[in-house]
Formats: C-alpha cells, sequence, structure tokens
C-alpha cells in the first residue's frame, strides 16, 4: 500500500479553507478517484514540537492506493478537474510526497 501526502506549509498570511478541503475537496479526489482511493485522512496542523511553536503544515491531506501505479491510474484522468478546485479552498502550492507504508497498526 502506498499513501499519497499533500501538505500544505503554514505560511505567515496564506490562506485555507479547512471546511472546503474536508467537505468538499477531499470528497471530490475519493469520487473521482474510485477505487483507486481505498480511503484518505485529512489532518488540521495544530502546534510544532517545541511548546508556542506553529504547526509546520496547516492541513495535511492523504489518499492510500494499493500502488503508485493504481494512485496514478485513478487520479490522472481527473488531474485537471482535481487541480481546478484547488483556489477554491487555498492560495497555498502543497508539497507532494509518495511513500510505501511500512507498517500500520490499529487497536
Amino acid at each position: 500500500m502506498i499513501k499519497v501526502s499533500v501538505m500544505y506549509p503554514n505560511l505567515s498570511g496564506a490562506r485555507f479553507d479547512h471546511a472546503y478541503y474536508r467537505d468538499r475537496h477531499m470528497p471530490l479526489v475519493q469520487a473521482r478517484m474510485g477505487a483507486a482511493c481505498r480511503f484518505y485522512t485529512v489532518d488540521v496542523g495544530l502546534a510544532g514540537g517545541a511548546p508556542g511553536e506553529p504547526a509546520t503544515y496547516v492541513a495535511m491531506g492523504h489518499i492510500f492506493s494499493d500502488s503508485v501505479e493504481a494512485f496514478q491510474a485513478g487520479f490522472a484522468p481527473h488531474v485537471k478537474e482535481i487541480m481546478a478546485d484547488i483556489p477554491n479552498y487555498t492560495d497555498i502550492q502543497p508539497q507532494i510526497q509518495i511513500s510505501e507504508v511500512a507498517v500500520g497498526h490499529t487497536g
């Protein structure tokens, strides 16, 4: 399994609409990707590692997929629509990382 992390740096004066991202953008991504998006999570940055330090990222979205190829096959046909939605919730240029999920644990 892989995880595609879309991270939005916490920049002074930048705009980020958490409700839109959570309630409209990420459901749009899942709907367009179908089974290629096994599930997703949304993180809201609260704080940095030291007391009083701001969060490094204002928000992060994580899309879980079976493989890089499955992600690309599900995302590519809809990339224009998904990217065109970004200005509706932020003016931040996201950073993207694809990772292999080496360990998952529940309970």
